[in-house]
């Protein structure tokens, strides 16, 4: 497997929102569950305050839906629920119909390693209504956490400025899905390594550690922890300098690197963990370059992120490595992305060949949903993005007849921002099918692949976009026929909400 459900070996079937299952009982008693239906999962604000997100989480999709049944330990836990009556919550028969879930939907997504934005369909669900609802749990949980972490990946890397980043957050995650999961975004994201063996073993990841401060409290004095820790893994020799005295701890470490160094052996380097870690390092390196380790590398810690990391490169810090935990895999500063799955649209019923929009209103203007059977084009030219169009595949815009010169895309959040595209710019069509009436059709890249792909996306973007402070915001706008159908839409459903006298949706 390709994602951390590789960790369980229950079935993940119940791994959803019991309000999933009611739903999919109505459906199936209504006689709607064949129903066919389109939903699309997006997020309405980039994270961190940032300008973008880099979507991750597709190979756990994948695997999810792949595997996806019910045991009968999971049948017999839904019939074991009960109504507030004391009654069975779910029919008999309802039970017996999950026995096959026949998984007959289309799924297409955006290939993990995009750069995506806010109201961008990452990924896009049709088929039967039942199964569609099912789906919606578990595809947040995981395309959500992803790409949350490989986004605040990317920040961190960047702020680093080209030097490696090793993940060391395993003791800090939430949970042991959590800290594996976090390990693959990240490395995604552009993390070079990191501290979790498990995570090493099911990915591919290059893992990285030495010793703690518990070595060196081990033995009498530091010299002597180095010594033996040079003895017994003389190919792996970081050294951990700040347990007592912090440069004393550097010099100790430059005295065993000559012990080395007769022996064949390399002082690869020396971790600080604590203190002024600007003038920590720039002393550090005078030590090891005096002493003619000028090679060996000076790796930090200790609670880092984009914000102290570029704060400690406009010190002038002399760090090389930058090991960062906590703040990555708990993406710090904000504790969710906040991804919706929302229904675009149904098939007519008695007329197989006809669609109804449908849309969710709401009192705030950032929660009304986008209606359609949502697709994404990127232009770009000489390799540059210039803007994203948002697009309803039951009206695409090559279907309305003759091309125009020019298509107006219009900004969801404020109509007064509006960009035209001529026709025959170059783009790519974002969404790529993944499965088809059921059955996976994509070959999933390996993931040194998706970390390159996270990496030319966002080479592809101005500075201005992945400035880590007030971004310039990318243009990106529902096309303007799709736009105008969701303003009628809004219309009609509040006007007919006023003359029935009831309140606006909430």
């Amino acid at each position: 497997m390709n994602s951390s459900l590789a960790l369980y070996r229950e079935s993940p079937a119940l791994l959803t929102d019991l309000y999933e299952l009611t739903m999919a009982h109505g459906y199936w008693k209504m006689g709607m569950a064949d129903r066919e239906a389109v939903f699309c999962l997006s997020f309405r604000k980039a994270p961190f305050e940032g300008g973008y997100a880099v979507a991750c989480g597709l190979a756990g999709v994948i695997d999810y839906i792949c595997g996806f049944a019910f045991s009968a330990d999971d049948l017999a836990y839904l019939a074991s629920l009960r109504g507030h009556d004391n009654q069975g919550l779910f029919e008999g028969e309802f039970i017996n119909y999950l026995r096959d879930p026949r998984f007959g939907c289309a799924v297409d997504a955006m290939p993990e390693g995009t750069v995506v934005f806010p109201h961008e369909p990452l990924l896009r669900v049709t088929g039967p209504l039942l199964q569609c609802q099912l789906l919606e749990a578990v595809l947040l949980n995981m395309l959500n956490f992803s790409t949350l972490i490989a986004t605040k990946a990317t920040r961190i890397c960047a702020a680093a400025g080209g030097d490696p980043v090793y993940e060391f957050g395993l003791r800090r995650a939430q949970g042991i899905d959590g800290a594996v999961t976090a390990t693959r975004a990240a490395y995604v994201g552009g993390c070079a390594a990191t501290s979790n063996a498990l995570a090493g073993k099911l990915f591919g990841i290059p893992v990285k550690g030495t010793h703690a401060h518990s070595w060196v409290m081990s033995f009498d004095n530091e010299l002597e922890a180095f010594d033996a820790y040079a003895r017994v893994m003389p190919n792996n020799c970081v050294f951990l300098v700040d347990t007592y005295n912090t440069l004393e701890g550097v010099k100790h470490a430059v005295e065993i690197g000559r012990r080395l160094r007769t022996r064949g052996g390399k002082l690869q380097g020396i971790r600080l963990d604590s203190g002024d870690l600007a003038y920590l390092s720039i002393e550090a390196r005078k030590l090891l370059n005096a002493a003619g380790f000028a090679d060996a590398a000076i790796a930090a810690t200790n609670d880092l992120d984009e914000t102290t990391i570029r704060s400690l490169k406009e010190q002038g810090a002399a760090i090389d490595i930058w090991g960062v935990g906590t703040r990555l895999v708990t993406a710090y500063d904000q504790a969710a992305l906040g991804g919706v799955f929302k229904l675009g649209a149904l098939r007519e019923q008695g007329n197989p060949g006809a669609w109804r929009h449908k849309i969710k209103l709401s009192e705030q203007s950032g929660k009304v949903s986008i209606p359609g059977m949502l697709q994404v084009r990127r232009y770009c030219v000489d390799g540059q993005c210039r803007a994203d169009m948002i697009f309803d595949e039951l009206t695409p815009p090559s279907a309305r007849g003759t091309a125009p010169r020019t298509m107006d895309i219009v900004d969801p959040m404020d109509a007064t921002r509006r960009r035209s595209i001529a026709d025959d710019m170059p783009f790519e069509t974002l969404l790529v099918p993944i499965f088809r009436e059921g059955r996976l059709v994509y070959t999933m890249p390996d993931l040194p692949a998706i970390r390159r792909r996270a990496q030319e996306q966002l080479a592809a973007f101005h500075p201005g976009i992945k400035r880590a402070v007030h971004p310039h915001q990318y243009p990106v706008g529902l096309e303007s026929e799709l736009f105008a159908l969701r303003q009628r839409m809004i219309l009609d459903a509040r006007s007919t909400r006023q003359m029935l006298g009831g309140a606006l949706p909430g």
